[in-house]
């Protein structure tokens, strides 16, 4: 559903929140590390998240990448898959045609326009926060 970049991307945005509760940074070699994806592709996600104020980038010897820990809990993953796969996911045929809407629906369109929809409002509801705790208590993994 999403593309490898903003799963990269929101698995990297989790990361980052777990390390900035405990008042870390994070290096893009960690986070690739981490999240099991390409060094050069980490850096150009964490570039596209910097320049959409999801994540913030430090520069220096003790610099990384980290997030305000009173903003966790306002970052949405709504805000980490607009800043990397744009809002298409929102309007995109369920079978990938090029024209779909309710004037020419695809044969799943009614259905996939209220999964759409669901995903959306559960994009929209979800922090950071939420997800870097579950991590944190071991009620979910980022990785197996």
């Amino acid at each position: 559903m999403f593309s490898k970049a903003c799963e990269y991307g929101i698995k990297a945005s989790i990361f980052i929140a777990i390390n900035s509760f405990d008042g870390k940074r994070v290096s893009p070699k960690e986070i690739a590390k981490e999240i099991d994806s390409p060094e050069a592709f980490t850096a150009k996600i964490l570039q596209a998240l910097v320049k959409n104020n999801v994540i913030n980038s430090v520069k220096g010897a003790y610099g990384g990448f980290e997030i305000d820990k009173n903003k966790i809990s306002t970052v949405k993953l709504a805000h980490i898959v607009n800043a990397i796969d744009g809002d298409s996911i929102y309007s995109g045929c369920g079978l990938g045609l090029h024209k779909c809407d309710e004037a020419h629906p695809c044969p799943v369109h009614d259905k996939f326009k209220a999964i759409r929809e669901g995903l959306k409002q559960m994009l929209e509801d979800t922090s950071l926060e939420e997800l870097a705790l579950n991590i944190k208590s071991g009620a979910s993994f980022l990785r197996i």
